[in-house]
């Protein structure tokens, strides 16, 4: 099987919808256009290390869209360290409303990611060469994201200390995980506001919520993370 014949487009058709999510052809084919660019920029520069064709249409696309009935149309969608643009392109593939900007620390990936959006010709999506700690202390983009997003790249804890100054009252942190997170979660329940040993940023109250899958094909275990702002102000931080 290749990236982009009908069969493996049938494969992330099936797999999505088996997750309730409708899509249609259309966006099923820019996946494919996303894919095979995907594996032609691998060749000179280190994007990703998945390349068997089945392997990248589930632990890349099916992946990416895990999270999507968490992501409301029309919010502005913060990618965390995007590397080939996951799970940020195929989430604007399938919700065009959002208002993507995908952040990445190399910029060789960053190349790529820009190149990417405009074959794709995707609107109002943009790909920055920049640390997400640069980004926090920009005060342009204080509280200016309702969804941040990011994939294994810190550990929960870490993607909320660096990304809470970014995030919008009642928005939205999702980390996804390609392993055994339970550790990671009972560390972000206790973080304290008061504890004179964590990171110097503030960070108010927030509720958790947890989704575990499994990939259909690959059997490949996720568990999604979605820790929402119940109020950014520090004074008061019991969770729930």
């Amino acid at each position: 099987m290749k990236i982009g014949t009908e069969k493996w487009k049938r494969i992330i058709g099936d797999a999505t919808r088996a997750m309730g999510i409708d899509i249609d052809g259309e966006k099923i084919d820019k996946f494919a256009i996303h894919a095979r660019e995907l594996m032609k920029w691998n060749k000179r520069m280190n994007l990703t290390a998945i390349r068997d064709p089945l392997a990248v249409a589930e632990k890349h696309f099916v992946d990416s869209l895990i999270p999507a009935p968490m992501v409301p149309p029309e919010t502005s969608l913060l990618d965390v360290g995007s590397g080939g643009g996951f799970p940020g392109i195929p989430l604007k593939i399938l919700i065009p409303s959002l208002k993507l900007t995908l952040i990445d620390a190399s910029r060789k990936k960053v190349s790529f990611l820009k190149y990417i959006i405009q074959t794709l010709n995707l609107v109002d999506a943009r790909a920055r060469h920049i640390r997400v700690e640069e980004l926090a202390e920009n005060e342009a983009f204080a509280n200016h994201f309702g969804v941040i997003i990011s994939r294994a790249l810190f550990d929960l804890h870490g993607l909320v200390i660096k990304t809470w100054p970014l995030l919008s009252e009642k928005g939205v942190i999702i980390g996804l995980k390609g392993k055994p997170a339970q550790e990671e979660i009972d560390t972000l329940r206790r973080l304290d506001a008061d504890d004179p040993h964590r990171s110097p940023v503030k960070i108010g109250r927030f509720s958790l919520t947890i989704k575990k899958f499994t990939l259909p094909y690959t059997h490949s275990k996720r568990t999604v993370v979605a820790i929402k702002a119940l109020s950014k102000d520090p004074q008061n931080s019991s969770q729930n």
